[in-house]
């Protein structure tokens, strides 16, 4: 029998001293959920989010999907005609960083914004200035839980088909390896061209 040290583990160091209990979790959740239908109270008719942009996913991955942005670009506001500062204050987010890459987003964002601003109901500060249409207008107003303005919908995927009998004698991929191939020697390929038509020239001349 080999000479080993005795076991003497010291796994029970008043561990119950240091545990963090969470009893109080299902009264913050109540709590929050009470804040949150005050808050809608005291809004009304207002809605409870702000506007957003339609936005596309980051990585080619997931960019095929669309989802709500942080606010909307300048030149977005511009082309609905609005400033920044008018927007912010009248429920519509503003993303000062956020570029607009393509015609189709810019087209997209502008027109959820006119569609929020034909719904909107904007009252004066000034009681004595508000008519009695924007009065009946502002109490048969409903409050929105989400998005004023729903997103997009996007192009529902093609039904199953069979395949034809000219898409069987496609090689698709013979045909990307051809044109990797030519994009890659497209260069050296114009060089040469050059350099064969330099060369024709000059024997010409001798």
């Amino acid at each position: 029998m080999q000479n080993k040290q005795l076991p003497n583990v010291h796994l029970r160091k008043e561990w119950d001293l240091r545990v963090r209990t969470w009893f109080n979790q299902p009264g913050r959740k109540l709590r929050r959920r009470n804040a949150r239908v005050a808050k809608a109270a005291k809004i009304a008719p207002r809605p409870l989010e702000l506007l957003r942009p339609a936005v596309h996913c980051p990585t080619v991955k997931y960019n095929r999907k669309t989802r709500v942005g942080r606010g909307f670009t300048l030149e977005e506001l511009k082309a609905a005609g609005i400033s920044a500062k008018y927007a912010a204050t009248i429920g519509i987010a503003v993303d000062y960083r956020r570029k607009n890459r393509s015609e189709e987003s810019l087209a997209v964002n502008t027109q959820r914004v006119k569609d929020y601003l034909a719904q909107l109901i904007v009252l004066p500060t000034q009681a004595k200035q508000r008519t009695s249409e924007q009065k009946q207008a502002y109490q048969a107003a409903v409050q929105v839980p989400g998005q004023v303005v729903p997103l997009p919908k996007v192009a529902a995927a093609e039904a199953p088909r069979a395949v034809t009998a000219e898409e069987k004698q496609v090689q698709a991929y013979v045909t990307l390896r051809k044109a990797r191939g030519a994009y890659k020697s497209h260069g050296i390929a114009q060089k040469r061209k050059a350099e064969l038509k330099e060369k024709k020239a000059n024997s010409v001349k001798k």
